[in-house]
């Protein structure tokens, strides 16, 4: 059976690790679809994202990344998959998830929505929690792959000083303090 994992993946969190690897072992393959979403300005490409993921789940040989525009119910259905993968970390995701999940099932009655909790150590984790984190020039290491991290602080980089570019434990280091409290 074939799962769709699909989000924005701006930039690809541990929390997303873990539904992937969960997934990785209760379908035979699973696809995480990058979605192209022209509303939205995000800090890598896809391009970028894609790149990023594979390097994240090469060590999982029935999973493959892919990208995609329009509607998630269409791309599965051109990927000849029955199930869509979504993590849930608190019950806020479940109204919003739950909501998608019965307006994907009036396009498609072939496709099912499968939620998997997120683990307890990710269950506060977001993409925007990284970004914001890192905006204000604290550490991502502890929430994203080493590889990202260091994506992440070098999109950054205009605005602070990394003290050790070669390291992914180098927390950049403000040049100015930021006026706003991060998070």
């Amino acid at each position: 059976m074939i799962a769709i994992y699909p989000g924005s993946f701006d930039p690809i969190t541990l929390g997303h690790l873990d539904i992937i690897q969960r997934g990785a072992k209760l379908f035979e393959w699973v696809i995480v679809a990058v979605l192209r979403n022209p509303n939205k300005t995000p800090l890598f490409t896809v391009e970028k994202r894609i790149e990023q993921i594979r390097q994240s789940v090469k060590h999982l040989p029935n999973v493959e990344v892919d990208s995609f525009d329009g509607l998630t119910v269409n791309y599965a259905q051109m990927r000849q998959a029955e199930v869509l993968l979504r993590g849930l970390r608190a019950i806020s995701d479940f109204e919003v998830e739950l909501q998608m999940a019965h307006t994907n099932n009036t396009l498609s009655t072939q496709i099912e929505t499968v939620f998997l909790a997120t683990s307890n150590e990710y269950s506060f984790l977001s993409s925007s929690v990284v970004k914001e984190i890192a905006r204000f020039g604290g550490s991502v290491n502890h929430l994203v792959p080493p590889h990202v991290a260091l994506d992440i602080y070098q999109c950054y980089a205009q605005n602070y000083q990394v003290t050790n570019p070669n390291k992914t434990e180098a927390v950049p280091s403000l040049k100015n303090s930021p006026t706003e409290s991060p998070l």
